[in-house]
């Protein structure tokens, strides 16, 4: 079972004992995956899913909210015929009391559209956690966490995705909208507004998985940060004892080292000799014993008294 079925699994077992908050799902599933269409001068309203468990969800939450029966049926996917997608086919009279009680339909007995976009019934936090679980569970999925952070939820409106985006701002989500294949995308990248959104929603355990990948990963990061810090110091304290090694051997070929002061001429002694010695531990062999600075100072010294002498052009040519 992929991450996102396992989390679209725990919010179908999420129990919601208010009314309000039963139709505020309700309507999130009948705008991510329910249509309306005339047939013999009728409307009808019908889900449509692959997920067995969510059509079952949205029957409960019709006899629930709105006291409606309906059953399910099973078709063959139009594109994909080796898929099987569940269909609740609601009739005109259930269909009238479905639109009074989501709000689609307005005092006058008219339609307000049929775009299915809810707000009056989106006052309370409690309904907006509900309504963004309707909408994921109707049209939203989540990559596997060890691979990527992605969620998203699919919408076939732009003022929908928008509707979604401010919903998900109220609980200080940053959420973004992108548009693929005439669909409007809602989205979330980063691990952590992931995680909030599973809680939010009601995925619990869920968010404690992607919670220990999030460590994983984040002490595999650390680690790895480490060592190629380590490794870039490494490299570039080689880097420097090569070249001070070089500058020295220069002044040695001149005959001018013997002409510097005692104390470069130990530190020139001493590099040579331990050539792998980091600056601080250097330090400590000089008689009498220098800090980092010190060595740092005596070394620099020596290089540019090479530099001097034209060690540079030489290594130039």
């Amino acid at each position: 079972m992929s991450f996102s079925s396992e989390v679209k699994k725990e919010l179908l077992s999420v129990s919601m004992k208010a009314e309000h908050c039963q139709r505020a799902e309700l309507a999130a599933m009948l705008s991510g995956a329910g249509k309306i269409y005339r047939k013999d001068s009728c409307v009808h309203v019908c889900f449509i899913t692959e997920q067995e468990q969510a059509a079952q969800r949205f029957v409960k939450l019709l006899s629930q909210a709105a006291g409606i029966s309906a059953e399910i049926t099973q078709a063959h996917h139009l594109q994909q015929k080796n898929k099987i997608s569940y269909v609740i086919d609601l009739a005109e009279e259930d269909v009238k009391k479905l639109f009074q009680l989501t709000g689609i339909l307005g005092g006058d007995g008219c339609i307000r559209g049929d775009s299915m976009y809810f707000e009056g019934l989106l006052q309370k936090n409690c309904c907006i956690r509900a309504f963004l679980r309707g909408a994921f569970l109707a049209s939203g999925s989540i990559s596997n966490p060890k691979k990527s952070y992605h969620f998203e939820i699919v919408c076939n409106e732009r003022r929908k995705a928008v509707q979604l985006q401010e919903l998900l701002r109220v609980f200080e989500l940053d959420a973004k909208i992108v548009s693929r294949k005439n669909h409007e995308i809602v989205y979330l990248k980063e691990g952590a507004q992931i995680v909030d959104a599973l809680n939010i929603m009601g995925a619990h355990a869920a968010l404690m998985d992607l919670e220990n990948v999030r460590i994983i990963k984040e002490m595999r990061n650390d680690i790895n940060r480490r060592v190629n810090c380590e490794t870039a110091n490494i490299n570039k304290t080689v880097s420097a004892a090569y070249r001070q090694k070089e500058a020295i051997r220069f002044l040695q070929e001149q005959g001018k080292l013997k002409e510097l002061s005692t104390q470069l001429q130990e530190m020139a002694a001493l590099r040579m000799e331990y050539p792998e010695v980091p600056i601080k531990e250097l330090g400590t062999l000089c008689s009498p014993p220098v800090g980092k600075s010190g060595v740092n100072h005596r070394l620099r010294r020596l290089e540019e008294a090479a530099k001097h002498l034209g060690y540079e052009k030489r290594n130039d040519q």
